[in-house]
């Protein structure tokens, strides 16, 4: 099975400064819905990893996080598009839990549900954490210069991030890490 782990926020859709708490603050980022389409009919099966505060912060409930989750399903049906699963940590950083990014709690659950080693798991995200918790987890790294990475565009060499786990492919955004993936050879 080809499975790849991506981010949530700043990934699939526009970061904020605070949290996505409603269906309204949901929106893709351009291009991001059909990207994930043509990886879909590439042959590759998605789950999302995302931190979750707001819940444990009670800034929104799992009523408001199911019906973002709703309408993030329904555009992405709409451009023939799916995520498989949603994995999500509703933990403040305080509660020190194994399942917060940038722990590899979450791409640990995902290797065990899917049945797929991690070092066959692409993690593709945009904030530092993500890929270090994939990293953790012996997953390859990608990182997207979206979201929280978009101020990296301006570095001479974005892969000399303090942090930025060895090995970690840069790509300007999903799509463009779409194409990369989609040309690599069949394994």
């Amino acid at each position: 099975m080809k499975l790849l782990i991506l981010d949530r926020d700043g990934t699939l859709n526009r970061s904020r400064e605070d949290y996505v708490a409603s269906p309204d603050e949901w929106e893709a980022l351009p291009g991001a819905l059909e990207a994930l389409a043509r990886l879909n009919h590439g042959g590759w099966r998605v789950a999302l990893a995302t931190n979750q505060s707001g819940l444990g912060r009670g800034v929104f409930d799992m009523t408001a996080l199911n019906a973002i989750h709703s309408k993030m399903h329904r555009q992405l049906a709409a451009v023939g598009a799916r995520v498989d699963a949603v994995f999500f940590c509703p933990h403040v950083p305080e509660d020190a839990c194994g399942c917060r990014k940038p722990a590899p709690g979450l791409f640990v659950q995902i290797s065990k549900r899917f049945g797929v080693p991690p070092a066959q798991l692409p993690v593709v995200g945009n904030a530092l954490r993500h890929v270090q918790a994939g990293a953790a987890a012996g997953c390859p790294t990608h990182l997207l210069l979206t979201g929280k990475s978009e101020s990296l565009r301006a570095l001479a060499d974005p892969g000399s991030v303090i942090g930025l786990p060895p090995g970690t492919r840069i790509h300007e955004d999903l799509s463009a890490f779409a194409d990369w993936l989609l040309q690599q050879p069949v394994k």
